[in-house]
């Protein structure tokens, strides 16, 4: 099982994500995505979970966690192997807390620093979008 990544599909921070994961996962091998709020989301996250979730990336790891926010991000950076796994492994050392408040500064102002996409989904190759479910 792929760990899948939920975006908020109307945040252009959340697509340059997915983008990034796309682009260095070459094979298709770690993740899948999928729209905050679609109907893999609400198949994988119980509703009681789902009410206290942020809108914007949260990651369902291989084994069924739930990772937000930074937490999220570095477990992605990690899964994606060489520099970015030690980034990943450096910024998990920061407590939690001040990552976590970094995290919830930059999606405070994410709309302003990063357009709102036109589209409800990432525009990808159309080899790349077997890789997403709804």
């Amino acid at each position: 099982m792929h760990t899948l990544v939920f975006y908020d599909g109307k945040c252009g921070l959340c697509h340059r994500t997915v983008r990034f994961l796309l682009k260095r996962d070459r094979e298709g091998s770690l993740f899948r995505y999928a729209p905050l709020y679609g109907e893999t989301f609400e198949t994988f996250v119980p509703a009681q979970e789902r009410a206290s979730l942020p809108d914007s990336v949260v990651v369902r790891t291989r084994n069924g966690l739930l990772l937000v926010r930074s937490d999220g991000i570095f477990h992605l950076l990690k899964l994606l192997g060489g520099v970015w796994a030690a980034m990943g492994t450096v910024g998990s050392w920061i407590p939690r807390g001040l990552s976590d408040w970094a995290y919830d500064r930059i999606a405070s102002i994410r709309t302003r620093l990063f357009s709102t996409p036109d589209d409800a989904c990432p525009v990808v190759a159309r080899e790349l979008r077997s890789r997403f479910d709804r």
